[in-house]
């Protein structure tokens, strides 16, 4: 059986995960399309009426994965980490301090298929990523640290903790089998970090960010 992966996001506890779609020539959404947002945006609306108070701490979640689910921290040292936090790095830099970056470059993906366009705006996203990889740490610091589920048949889920900027992003690879099982433990994930009472009066970036895990 084939091997698939996916993975969700919180940056900073408040950022959704952002997702790019390239229109067709014709820039026209399909009715299948539209079906699927129409009845994204009714469990949208069911999941919002359910979502009540209960926040934790990174902290707190990192203690909990440990207990709950033997989570074990990967070496800093290890190439899996090493690129998540060059990336998570180039990330939160272009987002909290972009002007370390030196002339801001707004990066905006083509809004058609066009092959050399796609080549351009990549080739741009990592020279951003080097750069933002080139500033201290005494200027830009990251506390990052990586906790490992690991399942049967080579299925796994990695948890990205980081303190200073308070990022939880979770990923998760295995069979198509364990595939709803790590999705459900991912969510189960994001609503133990939660969101406050006052995040879901103000509707806070926090608060829309769970709300898009869920109902994705």
């Amino acid at each position: 059986m084939g091997k698939v992966a996916g993975s969700v996001s919180i940056i900073g506890g408040a950022d959704g995960p952002t997702s790019i779609f390239i229109a067709g020539k014709s820039g026209k959404t399909k009715l299948t399309t539209r079906m699927r947002n129409y009845f994204h945006r009714i469990k949208r609306n069911r999941i919002k009426k359910r979502l009540t108070a209960n926040s934790h701490t990174l902290e707190e979640v990192v203690e909990w994965l440990k207990q709950e689910y033997k989570a074990v921290e990967i070496s800093q040292q290890s190439f899996s980490y090493q690129e998540q936090r060059k990336c998570l790095k180039a990330t939160l830099v272009m987002r909290h301090c972009p002007d370390l970056l030196g002339e801001r470059v707004d990066l905006k993906p083509p809004e058609r298929e066009d092959m050399e366009a796609l080549k351009a705006f990549w080739e741009q996203l990592q020279e951003q990523e080097k750069r933002a990889a080139e500033i201290a740490d005494d200027i830009f610091p990251l506390d990052f640290h990586i906790y490992e589920i690991r399942g049967p048949k080579n299925c796994k889920m990695q948890i990205g903790v980081e303190t200073v900027w308070q990022v939880l992003d979770a990923s998760y690879s295995g069979d198509k089998r364990s595939m709803k099982q790590l999705k459900k433990l991912s969510e189960e994930i994001y609503l133990y970090y939660g969101v406050a009472a006052e995040d879901i009066k103000n509707q806070t970036e926090r608060y829309q960010s769970l709300l898009a895990i869920l109902s994705s």
